[in-house]
């Protein structure tokens, strides 16, 4: 029988440079929208960057379990999957004529939430302080 590992309080010095990569990822999609027609949420959901850094999520997820990086690891995620509802809203709301106008202001209003989401999790990344769950 093996006993438990104790937590790991302190990230692995190559997962916190991982975790400013994936916020990268997420930002560079993100922001991709501002340069062109797409809205922001649209860009950051079907970029290739923001898709790659959820898989890397995911994939890494379980090195940062019990340290404080997965408090951000689970802050991108859960902000990957609530822009996707958003947007999914956004298209329920287009099948009607008088939804067109809600659900453009959905649409620009979950482009906002994702961009302040990026920038307060890089932030707290940079101060090395978790995110709240």
């Amino acid at each position: 029988m093996t006993s438990p590992q104790p937590l790991q309080t302190v990230p692995v010095q190559g997962l916190v440079t991982l975790t400013h990569v994936i916020y990268a990822l997420h930002a560079f999609s993100a922001l991709s929208g501002l340069a062109s027609a797409a809205f922001v949420v649209t860009a950051f959901l079907t970029g290739w960057p923001s898709i790659i850094a959820l898989v890397l999520n995911y994939l890494k997820r379980g090195e940062v379990r019990g340290t404080w990086l997965d408090s951000h690891f689970g802050w991108q995620i859960r902000t990957f999957w609530y822009a996707l509802l958003w947007v999914a809203v956004a298209l329920l709301l287009t099948l009607t004529f008088f939804g067109i106008p809600l659900a453009i202001a959905v649409a620009l209003g979950a482009g906002l939430w994702v961009l302040y989401r990026i920038l307060r999790g890089w932030l707290a990344l940079v101060s090395e302080r978790p995110m709240p769950v």
